[in-house]
């Protein structure tokens, strides 16, 4: 089994990156924002839960928060599909940048969910074909984003979210091309061998900064992001200034180019490792 430069095991970063009272998107964000104002729907088809959106007023200026929303009891995550969005949600994010783009509004983007939802109605209503939508349009929106993974970033899910141009990883949070059971499940058809999947997927914080993946790692409070809430807040509130302020005075030209620059190196990653992920024995 291996462990992290924190000690822990690759499986129990997994498991503190889904502790059930780890901070939540909301958490973070009304504690950045106060003034939050959540905003609705795709003007489409009607609006996603699992994705909180809106604006808020942080650090004197006025900024578009994206995030994940799990819900923290049984009646919310219901509600909220446990962040795993649909169609629907995808769309709410573009539409919700786009008009950050036209006012000139920063993004912040948290990042925590599972997946997308893979269920029938969501393939119906074209899951796949508006995660490609959005990964798309986000090379297109001239504003200034930074991205976070604060709990689970799972599959393109995760990606549709974190087109940014810069992103960063709380320290016991988790960025994977698939979760550890669906890997296990796909590659061996043992759901059981999840641990052996998730020690091979390279899915810590530590593995993504060293492939240059994401630009940082946020520290957490001592035992977990969990255990201390606000000091959470602090620490990302932190790293994400520091990340966003330097965009602030860039040319958009100059930032849309990077950010293509950033992502074509993430693709040259990934065929430079043809077997990236578990390997099939």
């Amino acid at each position: 089994m291996s462990v992290t430069g924190n000690g822990l095991s690759v499986w129990q970063v997994v498991e503190l990156a889904r502790h059930p009272d780890r901070p939540y998107s909301l958490d973070y964000i009304r504690r950045l924002a106060p003034d939050f104002v959540e905003l609705h729907g795709d003007r489409l088809s009607g609006d996603d839960p699992a994705l909180v959106a809106g604006v808020g007023t942080w650090r004197g200026r006025t900024v578009t928060f994206l995030g994940h929303q799990k819900g923290r009891n049984l009646h919310d995550r219901v509600a909220r599909n446990w962040g795993m969005m649909h169609p629907e949600g995808y769309r709410k994010a573009i539409r919700l940048a786009q008009q950050a783009a036209k006012f000139g509004f920063p993004i912040v983007s948290l990042i925590d969910t599972p997946g997308a939802y893979p269920g029938a109605g969501a393939e119906e209503r074209g899951i796949a074909a508006a995660i490609a939508y959005a990964i798309m349009e986000w090379f297109s929106i001239s504003t200034p984003i930074v991205a976070a993974v604060v709990g689970e970033g799972g599959s393109g899910g995760a990606l549709g979210m974190g087109v940014a141009d810069r992103v960063v990883m709380l320290e016991n949070s988790i960025y994977s091309v698939a979760s550890p059971e669906a890997a296990a499940s796909i590659v061996w058809r043992d759901n059981s061998r999840k641990v052996e999947a998730a020690e091979q997927l390279q899915l810590t914080s530590r593995d993504l900064l060293a492939m240059g993946v994401v630009e940082e790692i946020v520290p957490e409070p001592a035992g977990g992001a969990h255990l201390d809430h606000e000091e959470a807040t602090r620490l990302l509130e932190a790293a994400l200034w520091s990340n966003l302020e330097p965009l602030l005075d860039q040319a958009p030209e100059e930032r849309l180019q990077h950010r293509y620059e950033r992502f074509r190196y993430i693709d040259s990653l990934i065929k430079a490792e043809p077997h990236f992920g578990p390997k099939v024995e």
